[in-house]
């Protein structure tokens, strides 16, 4: 993008434009509690939330929605269920197994700390900072691919690895704003700012910012 504006610059016309286009962002993953949220982003991980949310409501049909449910099934039982998403053998397993260490060890519950969560099988840091925000609201800023790719678009980061966009985006925008900002950005890379076919003519932030 232009060099013309500085980052914080380019960070508020990101953050105007996104007020005005995404004004109300919804958590794209259908859930109840912090559990069914948690299955439900481990899930996602390469597959669109519309087939997660296509698949979520089956499973808690047939097995269960708690950790106590899914700790007692087989993984392939799971498995059969969640095979649309993709990654199934994987998948399942994480599932089967972070509901028994859930049951074991924190009594069922889902623990609002970064570190245990990252520590249960499948999830990682943006699985982890996902739950934090939108299930504890406590700041985080889950970076996934539309992020990435529109926090370097835009000139928000250099794009050399997730960690690198997390942190610059923390650091352009206020703690409060991180979890509205992340299904903001989400929500129009969607529509506006994809990874193919992108069209800046089409793109009203890429188009803004060229124009600065």
């Amino acid at each position: 993008m232009s060099g013309r504006l500085g980052k914080r610059q380019r960070a508020r016309v990101v953050s105007e434009w996104l007020d005005r286009l995404v004004p109300d962002p919804a958590i794209p993953l259908d859930h109840k509690d912090p559990f069914t949220l948690l299955v439900a982003t481990v899930l996602s991980a390469q597959c669109t939330d519309v087939r997660v949310n296509q698949v979520t409501p089956q499973l808690w049909a047939k097995l269960g929605d708690t950790p106590e449910a899914l700790a007692q099934v087989d993984a392939e039982a799971i498995r059969e269920i969640i095979r649309p998403c993709g990654l199934s053998p994987r998948k399942s397993q994480a599932i089967r197994d972070l509901s028994a260490i859930l049951v074991k060890k924190y009594g069922g519950n889902v623990p609002a700390d970064f570190e245990a969560l990252e520590a249960l099988p499948g999830v990682g840091h943006k699985t982890a900072s996902v739950v934090m925000s939108h299930a504890f609201k406590v700041p985080a800023f889950p970076v996934d691919t539309h992020i990435h790719r529109c926090a370097e678009r835009w000139g928000l980061s250099d794009g050399i690895n997730v960690e690198r966009t997390e942190a610059d985006l923390k650091a352009l925008y206020p703690r409060e704003n991180w979890e509205r900002l992340h299904l903001q950005i989400i929500l129009y890379a969607r529509k506006w700012c994809p990874a193919r076919g992108h069209n800046v003519a089409n793109c009203p932030i890429c188009a803004a910012l060229s124009a600065s």
